[in-house]
């Protein structure tokens, strides 16, 4: 390092100080990059690769970035997976005695974006800190840092917790590096993929230190105010997050004002694999919101509304009054459409309150957020007057909730012009009567203009020279200048300043004086208006937490206008929300499909499920004609009324649900080495291990990853233990293939038949979109092979295939063949067996036929006269 100059010194010095991060290094109107970093930053970012110290043997890689225009470089290079250190300069040059002190102000992560054109507007941004303990035991938190939530939680067992890690979808996962290497923590590198992961000493999630961070922040004596001082792996984790903040952030967090324990049980459960087959807030083909339940449910005006809406669905309420409390809002504002679209549109136009207050609070925050600001405050007053005419009890809370702020918007008013630059430190921000030496230093300046005129007129007249020209420029500044021909009129009080081919330029005592009051004027009124401006921001944050509250309420309002409009356009109807076992649904439509544009006619269909009699519905039927949406629709409806919505139905009866599951579609998982029997097989044993008597099952096609028996038989039993064990014993919608599955129904009290209605014309099939009760013969699958393509001749062979196939489903007695031998040992047997072997005298009576020499017409009948002994 001795043998660089002063400023490459300094920058490895800070450099060393984040080895892990690019580091953008301050200097003049460009941020520049060296060495790796530079090399780096050049491929990624698609940038000339320079060098310093060209010509010498050892050359330094450079390359560099505009600094006002930084944040798109830095957004590409998190999205790459890097982080960005941002090193300033912290002191003016030109006060600087030697070289420019410069520091890192801000380290930039994926969880710690903030720039609001690096983000999505209706999605949180969520780092995450993961603490481990012995038995699968997990604590969790999560902060968002552009809106100030932060939560903690604790999650018993893996899928509870990758459940909640796909849920909470993070861009950055803290984990202690010696947990990393941890069997459990092993088992979850799958869901870290594509996720930044940093590895912090074991001693950030030390518990003691973890929770004295936690106090000394929010500067209480303990943790119980907040309800979570039991949650001990939640307290680590949250200290956790607290201090990767403080280490990265180098600035002010006042904007996190709370920790908010929550447990998953506390609202109804949904796996990750749930949410991935509902597409709950993303399609699985391309991950694209537009699709989704979410793409259809969202009608929301605000930026804060639409991440509202997405924490509703992802986190469905499971108390039947909080439930019963929102869809009486939904209800009142569908009801009263013209209050509605009034609402709406004075709500439309309000600003990310919430992360606006947070940049503010993190003095990020501009002069047109400010500015953005005060018009937000300035249709609350109208909101409130409309909410004072609605009557439900929810409502009424959030217009109490609704602070209108008149002291924060009449400061901004009061302060900033309507449209100011975005640059801070050029002047124009500041109105005019808001500081009396502001508007002084301004006269000055403004009628400088006025002052030069008089002054060249009064000079034109002492020295008789017409020509006689007061003028300024950046490098002479204020000058007086008179040609060649007239310097012999020149007064003894005229100072030379500069000399031109045709004339001469001079100053007088009285002009330099104006000059410098003039030009002082100039850098005063800029300086003063970036302080006033500073001071205004500083007194905005002081009222952030009325800020963030308002900012909630007006999310949750506009969620609930958003359901009210889709209820009203949509026709959705207001579930019945009670304390049963019980759903019951007429006329159920899937609310994504019924909205597609299809070719036909969407038809609605009713489902009845319950703990008494119709606990478990297998539903048969060919590919294409409707079973998977049926049974979707139904837990999308579930899902919705669980969550305040009304729902895509002509009725509906909802006994509350304390998880939904479903097992749906193919799929591997190849990163952890899972086939795609072996991710079906995991899901089953998740489902018959977690869910309850309030579950709701979606089962669709069990087994069809590995031979007919084997699936067919797996089926059979997972179908027999959702029936017969009463831990378990949830309300089950079972889509089969495996049309022998039908014959659950003679033998289970609680299962019923019904089938997806299709009707054959000419060998074709027709789908008719109906459930109707009863088991379908055949599952019509080459019927449609020959839709898709499937060559005739290869159809025709199928054919053939089925009919010997379909003669052995029942036993000779005509019981049902897979009911046979329940909990009774038998014979290993070959499958495909064409006779049970355990009958000895059939044995036997094989045993003495020598089959070689009979004909085939005596084969037949030896076959007939043994089938008669069966």
């Amino acid at each position: 390092m001795s043998n660089n100059t002063p400023m490459m010194r300094q920058y490895l010095e800070i450099k060393s100080q984040h080895p892990d991060a690019i580091l953008f290094f301050r200097l003049g109107d460009f941020y520049e990059m060296f060495m790796e970093d530079a090399v780096t930053a050049s491929r990624v970012l698609g940038l000339t690769l320079t060098s310093r110290n060209k010509g010498a043997v050892e050359q330094v890689p450079l390359c560099g970035i505009p600094y006002h225009s930084s944040q798109g470089y830095i957004a590409r290079l998190i999205d790459n997976g890097f982080k960005v250190a941002i090193c300033e300069q912290v002191e003016d040059p030109k006060d600087a005695k030697g070289i420019v002190k410069r520091e890192v102000v801000q380290v930039v992560t994926p969880g710690l974006v903030v720039d609001s054109d690096n983000l999505q507007p209706k999605e949180n941004n969520f780092l995450l800190a993961l603490a481990v303990a012995e038995g699968e035991h997990f604590g969790l938190s999560c902060v968002d840092i552009t809106t100030g939530v932060f939560r903690l939680t604790e999650c018993r067992g893996m899928e509870e917790l990758r459940s909640e890690i796909s849920n909470l979808n993070p861009r950055e996962i803290l984990v202690a590096d010696e947990e990393l290497t941890a069997t459990a923590c092993g088992r979850l590198k799958p869901l870290f993929a594509e996720r930044l992961i940093n590895r912090l000493p074991e001693w950030v999630f030390e518990p003691d230190r973890a929770r004295r961070l936690l106090l000394d922040f929010f500067g209480v004596a303990n943790l119980q105010g907040f309800g979570c001082e039991h949650l001990h792996l939640g307290v680590r984790a949250a200290g956790a997050v607290l201090h990767y903040l403080q280490q990265t952030r180098q600035g002010a967090l006042d904007h996190i004002r709370s920790l908010s324990p929550y447990a998953c049980a506390d609202y109804l459960i949904l796996d990750a694999a749930t949410r991935r087959n509902l597409e709950l807030t993303a399609t699985q083909g391309d991950g694209r919101k537009k699709g989704s339940l979410l793409g259809v449910m969202d009608r929301t005006l605000t930026a804060m509304g639409g991440r509202k809406l997405r924490h509703w669905i992802n986190y469905p309420l499971n108390d039947a009054g909080q439930i019963r409390a929102r869809l009486q809002a939904v209800g009142e504002l569908r009801d009263k459409s013209m209050l509605r679209g009034d609402l709406r549109e004075s709500l439309d136009g309000v600003y990310d309150l919430e992360r606006l207050g947070a940049r503010i609070a993190m003095a990020g925050a501009g002069a047109k957020d400010l500015v953005g600001l005060r018009t937000s405050l300035e249709k609350l007053p109208a909101i409130l007057n409309l909410l004072g005419e609605l009557e439900a009890p929810l409502l009424t809370h959030l217009a109490a909730a609704i602070d209108p702020l008149e002291d924060v918007r009449d400061l901004i008013a009061e302060a900033l012009v309507d449209d100011p630059p975005f640059v801070l430190r050029e002047g124009g921000l500041i109105r005019d009567g808001f500081n009396a030496e502001l508007d002084e230093l301004r006269l000055i300046s403004r009628e400088g203009k006025g002052w030069i005129a008089r002054l060249e007129q009064q000079e034109r007249e002492r020295t008789g020279i017409g020509s006689l020209k007061v003028r300024y420029n950046k490098v002479f500044g204020y000058y007086i200048e008179i040609t060649k021909t007239h310097l012999a009129r020149v007064p003894e009080d005229y100072q030379r300043k500069q000399t031109l081919v045709n004339a001469e330029r001079f100053i007088t005592p009285a002009l330099k004086e104006y000059e410098n009051k003039v030009l002082g004027a100039e850098e005063r009124i800029q300086a003063l208006e970036y302080d006033l401006f500073q001071e205004v921001r500083a007194q905005v944050a002081v009222q952030g937490a009325r800020l963030q509250a308002t900012a909630d309420a007006l999310a949750e309002l506009d969620v609930l206008l958003g359901l009210a409009d889709l209820a009203h356009e949509a026709d959705y109807v207001c579930p019945r929300i009670d304390e049963s076992t019980v759903l019951h649904i007429e006329d159920g439509r899937h609310p994504v499909v019924e909205r597609m544009n299809l070719g036909e006619r969407f038809v609605p269909n009713d489902v009845l499920l319950d703990t008494e009699e119709h606990q478990l519905l297998i539903i048969t039927g060919p590919n294409m004609a409707g079973k998977s949406t049926f049974m979707r629709q139904v837990a999308l409806i579930t899902l919705m009324a669980h969550l305040g919505s009304f729902v895509p139905a002509r009725a509906a009866r909802i006994g509350l649900v304390d998880r939904i599951f479903t097992r749906v579609g193919a799929s591997d998982n190849l990163a952890s080495g899972q086939s795609t029997f072996m991710v079906e097989m995991t899901e089953t044993a998740n489902i018959l291990h977690n869910a309850t008597t309030r579950s709701l099952i979606i089962l669709d096609e069990i087994g069809r990853g590995t031979s007919t028996f084997d699936g067919v038989s797996i089926a059979w039993a997972v179908a027999e233990y959702l029936h017969d064990h009463a831990p378990v014993a949830a309300k089950t919608l079972f889509a089969t293939h495996y049309h022998e599955l039908a014959d659950l129904a003679l033998t289970c009290k609680r299962v019923k038949n019904w089938n997806v209605a299709v009707r054959e014309w000419n060998d074709q099939v027709i789908f008719l979109r109906k459930i109707v009760k009863g088991g379908a013969s055949h599952s019509y699958g080459i019927q449609v092979a020959r839709l898709a393509g499937i060559p005739p001749a290869v159809v025709e062979r199928a054919k053939e295939v089925l009919r010997n196939l379909e003669a052995g489903e029942f036993s000779a007695e005509g019981r049902p063949a897979l009911a046979r031998g329940r909990g009774r040992p038998q014979a290993p047997s070959p499958q495909l067996s064409l006779f049970d072997p355990g009958s000895d005298a059939l044995r036997r009576k094989l045993e003495d036929i020598d089959v070689s020499v009979l004909t085939p017409l005596e084969a037949l009948n030896v076959l007939d006269g043994l089938k008669k002994m069966v």
